[in-house]
């Protein structure tokens, strides 16, 4: 196999070709540092690579295969990953996104990261988040903009922005993220990739409490369902104190749920959403293209109508919530997070809009018990370019971003699984996606369902070429 190939190798056989010695952690380790260095000035996706840490672990783990047998590794050992700059990893540098904490370093690591080091990962460093997460397109001031290696004129998205770069490029084989209103989903669609928001208390945010009420999440960018799986049977499971949990599901249950077909789903499906209106004609005839797909599957598509109006303006005022909640200054945030913050009304308002939520979210899992799934678009249009809103006004550049991800907060408010998977490609490059949404912690059905789609088309998905220039 050659370095371009194995570079864009999915990480569960990655995994494989490490346990049969076929190739060894430091190999995949220098694989993708070389590729980091090469291409990651150009594209912005990672914040901080942990060179020496990544190295030193590879060592150390390249020596444990040479003497232990290969059914006593953990499932993904010796295999590279990224995590997002929101999450804290001991001993690297952890920004949040913000010029202000440049300079921090975590002292600590997040209960998900106790468990993918658990799991046999080396980490290869932070990828480039928005500023504190806010935004749905990654160019935090003091830092380079993340950019898609699709077409480099345009975002990633965001807030995962950069580990939907770095698993579309080529840079690392699989990635963290995390989810409060599509910053999961919403990259994966820009880039081409598969990604899953799982139910609300499915992950532990241990060691520290609430996000926004429930409403945000830590999830899971990957190159395949099967591997996204994987990764979020790893990341799954309650930590003792979490204020949200499910119960402790068997170690394999989801990835175990991409291996065969789901039995024949009632799915309802949508390309409008009230009082938004029609999602850009490229997302909904995916949609319907994909619709079609299922019901070629033998599943029973029925067309729904989805109205937002009632949730639009509690979930602003929770989102832009998080925004104070960060504890940055003033002072330090970019001009976008300094006029969210000026919005932030007192602790009466945040919890009203907290109750309407829930009241919302709640007639939103009600809906789905006529449906096992739904089908519907991921972000209303393509991917727009690196600073295509940096002139205009705060207000405008809000009022444009509620209508471009307007199909991925209804289920942070309700707390439901939902993945975004690849469809097709748009005028100018661009991968669309599109979004499936289950019951509550019914993660198994959509991604039994994610897996027949992407088994269903055959042929090899193409790769970036900026991500393939140079060899």
């Amino acid at each position: 196999m050659n370095k371009i190939d194995l570079a864009f190798t999915p990480a569960l056989e990655q995994a494989r070709l490490v346990r049969t010695k076929e190739v060894s952690p430091l190999d995949l380790v220098e694989l993708y540092l070389e590729r980091i260095d090469r291409l990651n000035p150009q594209l912005g996706s990672y914040f901080t690579v942990a060179a020496d840490l990544a190295r030193a672990d590879a060592v150390a783990k390249t020596e444990i295969l040479a003497k232990e047998e290969s059914a006593n590794l953990p499932p993904f050992f010796g295999v590279p990953i990224a995590i997002k700059d929101l999450t804290s990893v001991a001993g690297i540098r952890c920004t949040y996104g913000s010029r202000a904490l440049m300079d921090q370093i975590a002292a600590y690591d997040d209960g998900i990261i106790t468990r993918i080091r658990a799991a046999g990962f080396i980490i290869l460093g932070k990828t480039a988040t928005s500023e504190v997460g806010s935004l749905p397109y990654t160019e935090p001031e003091g830092f380079a903009p993340a950019r898609n290696p699709w077409n480099t004129d345009y975002t990633p998205g965001g807030s995962s922005g950069g580990a939907a770069a770095a698993v579309a490029a080529g840079l690392c084989p699989i990635a963290q993220g995390s989810d409060g209103g599509g910053s999961v989903r919403g990259p994966a669609s820009c880039c081409g990739l598969v990604g899953i928001k799982p139910s609300r208390g499915r992950v532990s945010h241990a060691p520290l409490g609430d996000r926004l009420s429930g409403v945000a999440t830590d999830g899971v960018i990957a190159r395949t369902v099967a591997d996204a799986a994987a990764l979020l049977d790893v990341m799954s499971g309650y930590i003792t104190g979490d204020p949200y949990w499910l119960p402790d599901p068997d170690p394999s249950f989801l990835t175990a749920a991409t291996s065969k077909p789901p039995a024949s789903l009632k799915i309802g499906f949508t390309t409008t959403l009230l009082p938004l209106g029609e999602a850009a004609p490229p997302i909904g005839q995916a949609v319907l293209q994909t619709a079609k797909r299922l019901e070629g599957m033998g599943h029973a598509l029925e067309p729904v109508s989805l109205d937002l109006s009632e949730l639009i303006d509690p979930f602003k005022i929770v989102w832009q919530s998080g925004v104070a909640a960060s504890g940055i200054p003033k002072a330090a945030l970019g001009k976008m997070n300094q006029w969210l913050l000026e919005q932030t009304g007192d602790v009466s308002q945040y919890l009203r809009a907290v109750a309407q939520m829930q009241i919302i979210g709640r007639k939103i899992v009600a809906f789905f018990q006529n449906f096992d799934a739904m089908l519907l678009p991921v972000y209303m249009h393509p991917a727009i370019r690196i600073g295509e809103w940096e002139n205009l006004s705060p207000e405008e550049t809000l009022a444009r971003i509620i209508n471009w991800i307007a199909p991925c907060p209804p289920f942070n408010a309700s707390g439901q699984p939902a993945i975004a998977i690849p469809a097709t490609f748009d005028s100018n490059g661009l991968p669309i996606g599109v979004q499936l949404v289950g019951r509550p912690a019914a993660e198994a059905t959509i991604l039994a369902l994610a897996a027949q789609i992407e088994a269903a088309k055959q042929a090899s998905e193409p790769r970036p070429h900026f991500a393939i220039s140079g060899y």
